[in-house]
């Protein structure tokens, strides 16, 4: 979905153009392999405790290599991608982190849009189960260093998830399978790509088998459980650990950038280029250099969040304000809001409180931003609560957890400011406009 995700996703439905595409895996001669060399090496370093949304705390240790070490075993080639390929093109740094100890790890990487100076985090999800296997959570770029990171768990991989049909999470399942070929591979179903609707197959992506909504079949099901939204996205619950992981359905947008993304790029955003020019609306705009601080690389990382969030933020020039007001809070992001899920909400309402009922989960983890996240239900049926505009009275005579916790906590964690939002909105039109995306009722069109 994309979240905070790098591509935009709109949902599969009769009425709904097809999707997202991608990778190629050395092995194969297509794009997207890995072509590395060296050995990757571990050092601990402190790392700040995890989001506070709610009381609780847990500590997590990040392990990593040193930023300047070997780069060979970063090299991973890349130059996929519609309508802008996914950078780091020739270097993806990869950091893992425990999450909960001896049993969930998170590995990130930076990812770019194109060859703009916008980047986010990527994350993949690793848990341990009974059975000493490991179950993988939407790979990302199976670098030498990513891939000895995962062997030094001392566990064998047994199963590959790709919870979304969404381009920067398929495009990785191909390469990384290959890389452990004993392994499972589970998709999501309704699988599909833009601008040409490919087969997995042309991504890599072969002998997958398709996860069902609570199918209690799935070899996992005694620790995992799983919940299909018709088209973005599967959300899982690992019971042990209650923990919730989504891909792009939610994002806690912290307020110092992920120690994934390089100081390059964050130096890189803080200048005053091209894009700061046109959305300054003629205002002038000071050509001083960039000088490589705190204040600028935060400055940079603001910027990076609000053009993930809003594509075309109003005041990219001083972006503290508008930052100030989507971070440090559980939200579903303005750009997922509008695409997606604004398409679908009586289906997303469904699917929400579903998960609110049946899953006491203490934490999330999202593909992007902040994680792990100490949010539980209320706090994530408050990021929904903009369901109740667009779903009117059908929202609110229909007995709901939704209606009960947003009414109690208010919608400050869906509000999102109006000017910032103009050219999301003025792209959702222009995609109504064009047949590309149609208002939906009930998975309907609406007539």
């Amino acid at each position: 979905m994309a979240a905070a995700a790098m591509a935009v996703h709109l949902p599969k439905h009769s009425s709904f153009l097809p999707k997202p595409k991608l990778p190629l895996d050395k092995k194969t001669n297509f794009l997207g392999g890995s072509f590395n060399l060296g050995r990757p090496m571990s050092v601990n370093r402190e790392f700040n405790s995890p989001v506070m949304v709610s009381a609780s705390s847990t500590s997590k240790t990040v392990l990593t290599d040193d930023v300047d070490g070997d780069q060979s075993k970063r090299f991973y080639i890349n130059f996929t991608g519609f309508p802008f390929p996914l950078g780091p093109f020739l270097n993806r740094r990869t950091i893992r982190t425990e999450a909960v100890k001896g049993c969930i790890w998170m590995f990130e990487q930076e990812q770019a849009l194109g060859f703009s100076s916008v980047s986010t985090n990527i994350r993949m999800t690793v848990i341990k189960l009974k059975s000493g296997g490991l179950w993988v959570h939407a790979p990302i770029a199976p670098t030498k260093e990513c891939v000895q990171l995962i062997k030094e768990l001392g566990a064998p991989v047994e199963y590959i998830v790709l919870p979304t049909f969404a381009y920067e999470h398929k495009i990785f399942v191909g390469p990384f399978s290959r890389k452990f070929p004993k392994a499972q591979v589970w998709v999501a179903p309704r699988q599909w790509s833009w601008p040409l609707n490919l087969p997995l197959e042309f991504f890599g992506i072969f002998r997958a088998k398709i996860i069902k909504d609570r199918d209690l079949s799935t070899p996992w099901a005694e620790e995992i459980e799983q919940k299909v939204l018709s088209s973005p996205e599967v959300a899982f619950y690992h019971k042990r650990s209650r923990t919730l992981l989504v891909t792009d359905a939610v994002i806690f947008v912290p307020r110092k950038p992920p120690s994934s993304i390089s100081n390059e790029s964050l130096l890189a955003s803080a200048k005053n280029g091209l894009a700061v020019k046109i959305l300054s609306k003629g205002k002038d705009i000071p050509n001083d250099p960039v000088v490589d601080n705190p204040n600028t690389r935060q400055k940079g990382w603001e910027r990076m969040v609000l053009q993930i969030l809003f594509l075309g933020p109003s005041n990219l020039l001083e972006p503290n304000a508008s930052f100030a007001r989507m971070s440090q809070k559980l939200i579903v992001s303005p750009i997922v809001k509008t695409l997606v899920f604004s398409k679908v909400p009586e289906k997303v309402r469904d699917w929400i409180d579903e998960i609110a009922r049946d899953w006491r989960f203490k934490r999330i983890i999202p593909a992007h931003f902040e994680a792990p996240i100490n949010a539980g239900r209320s706090d994530f049926l408050a990021a929904f609560g903009f369901l109740e505009d667009l779903l009117g009275e059908r929202y609110v005579t229909r007995p709901s957890l939704s209606l009960l916790f947003t009414s109690l906590m208010g919608k400050a964690a869906s509000y999102f400011p109006p000017d910032d939002m103009r050219t999301l909105s003025s792209l959702d039109q222009f995609l109504v406009s064009v047949g590309a995306v149609k208002k939906t009722v009930s998975g309907r069109k609406r007539r």
